[in-house]
């Protein structure tokens, strides 16, 4: 069905320095389309946030919440919901550190506070504050994705829920948390099964430590330049920075546009 598929992140690899997509890129997704190639995001945000990124790049399939989502030509397909016993155990542990978290899923997030990690982790990728809700929230709603506000405890996080969520340090201010063993390679995995979409040559491209399992996954993992430098490690080839043309450069690399 199609001769290649392509895996973006959003942050700092398919958006630009405002988390926006800028029209360079999105003419680039119209020339996947064209050579016979399917663009894909892969994210940790969730649809909720990015239903102008969906419309500027004509992009229908996704897996989002860093793998426990996805979605193809529009419908959904899959999704793994976090149990709500263990957000409250969440919540309680980050309150005893000073810490908040805040629930998403595919229509909205809520926050337990508003400390000033919260503040700035929002502010760090463009995004709005979420509002502020009780527990009853995320016994109401398929929650499929949360993060936590710390700057060091990652380890104190893990060795406490390892067992039940995995974390990704995505940002100076938060921890992304999902369900035990998701990963964007999961996700990829999955909407490549339940669609037939196998034995086609595989591209991504990332820059953070949340894309590392799907870096690992593909047959051609493309790192940003202004990706980390662990992230790197991981690279077949390693384009120009997001905000230097880096998707239409590492597209042009391997001969994808």
């Amino acid at each position: 069905m199609y001769k290649y598929l392509v895996f973006f992140d959003l942050d700092s690899t398919l958006f630009d320095k405002n988390s926006q997509v800028t029209d360079e890129v999105a003419e680039a997704m119209d020339q996947i389309r064209a050579n016979g190639g399917l663009p894909v995001i892969a994210t940790g945000r969730t649809l909720y946030e990015i239903p102008e990124t969906l419309k500027k790049t004509k992009i229908d399939t996704a897996v989002t919440s860093n793998g426990d989502h996805g979605i193809y030509k529009g419908k959904e397909l899959f999704e793994r919901r976090i149990d709500p016993h263990t957000i409250d155990e969440l919540d309680d542990f980050a309150k005893q550190h000073g810490n908040s978290i805040t629930v998403l899923d595919q229509e909205g997030k809520g926050a337990s506070r508003h400390d000033e990690l919260l503040k700035k982790a929002c502010a760090f990728v463009h995004a709005p504050l979420p509002k502020l809700v009780d527990r009853q929230y995320w016994y109401d709603r398929p929650i499929d994705m949360m993060f936590v506000t710390t700057t060091d405890l990652d380890d104190v996080y893990e060795e406490k829920f390892g067992d039940r969520l995995s974390f990704y340090r995505n940002s100076p201010f938060s921890i992304d948390v999902v369900d035990h063993g998701a990963s964007k390679a999961s996700g990829i995995k999955q909407l490549m099964e339940m669609t037939g979409l196998t034995g086609i040559p595989t591209y991504a491209f990332g820059d953070g430590n949340n894309d590392i399992p799907m870096l690992d996954f593909v047959d051609h993992p493309v790192v940003m330049e202004n990706g980390r430098e662990r992230v790197k490690d991981h690279a077949e080839f390693v384009t120009t920075a997001n905000t230097n043309h880096g998707i239409v450069n590492g597209l042009r690399h391997f001969d994808l546009i």
